[in-house]
């Protein structure tokens, strides 16, 4: 019987979009738990840097983390991305133990006639193209370490719902039968692959508070529980799934009972 290693001190974990609400409390939970972290930005490098500032803090001694501008629509920036892991941290050669992909781009366009062919295309390469890249890259590492976690950040658009056009919809449900298909192949390499299908999170580039949903689906007063989520409770359900190696091929949504 395979050993149960749930165990995360000393684990990389790779977190695109971390300049971001959801990605910097993933950041914040995984530092936490004595993980490494490589820390991806697009453009808010401030924000990066004073979320670096603000774990170095917390933790100066026994932890590295780096963080890496990252385009999600460049495979050649994934790879390079991959590279420079290479070469910063000690005892990770290849990849990292943990990918939680993170960075999404998502407008809300409702009307399938005024998305653009250019705007599908997009959509479709940050949110799931990235994904897959991603994966690619990193699953021959854990399969060599026959340990590994990953963890993507999709949506309840994935079912149907949400406030955003059917391009998103269809990037973040082609997220979920990629998660699906990998966690049916990968369990048998100690790999599990999961995905939080977070609603109307506040606090966010998407959804910054509740004004800005007001007249959607995703008004607060639609939500069951009576409020935003926060992009604490998105992290709680990613280190639930790091620290739960029984757990596959699951998506759990996170709505406060919107459906």
């Amino acid at each position: 019987m395979p050993e149960v290693n749930n165990d995360l001190h000393g684990r990389l974990a790779l977190i695109t979009g971390a300049s971001g609400g959801i990605g910097a409390a993933i950041a914040r939970s995984l530092w936490s738990q004595g993980c490494d972290l490589a820390l991806t930005y697009a453009t808010n490098s401030e924000s990066i840097r004073e979320l670096s500032v603000e774990l170095l803090d917390i933790r100066r001694e026994g932890g590295a983390l780096h963080s890496f501008h990252l385009d999600c629509t460049s495979l050649e920036s994934i790879s390079h991305l991959f590279a420079e892991i290479k070469s910063s941290y000690d005892g990770h050669p290849e990849g990292p133990d943990i990918l939680v992909s993170n960075a999404g781009y998502g407008r809300r366009i409702p009307d399938i006639a005024d998305i653009t062919l250019e705007e599908f295309d997009h959509t479709i390469n940050v949110n799931l193209r990235a994904a897959f890249v991603l994966s690619k890259l990193s699953i021959p590492w854990m399969k060599s370490r026959g340990w590994g976690r990953i963890v993507y950040v999709g949506s309840i658009a994935a079912q149907g719902g949400g406030i955003n056009g059917c391009h998103y919809a269809a990037s973040k449900a082609g997220l979920q039968g990629l998660m699906r298909n990998l966690a049916t192949k990968h369990a048998k390499d100690g790999i599990t692959v999961n995905d939080v299908a977070p609603a109307m999170i506040g606090n966010t580039g998407m959804i910054p508070d509740e004004k800005f949903v007001e007249g959607t689906p995703g008004d607060v007063k639609n939500i069951p529980v009576g409020r935003l989520g926060t992009p604490q409770e998105v992290a709680n359900v990613v280190l639930m799934f790091c620290t739960t190696g029984y757990m596959t091929g699951q998506s759990v949504l996170l709505s406060g009972g919107l459906k």
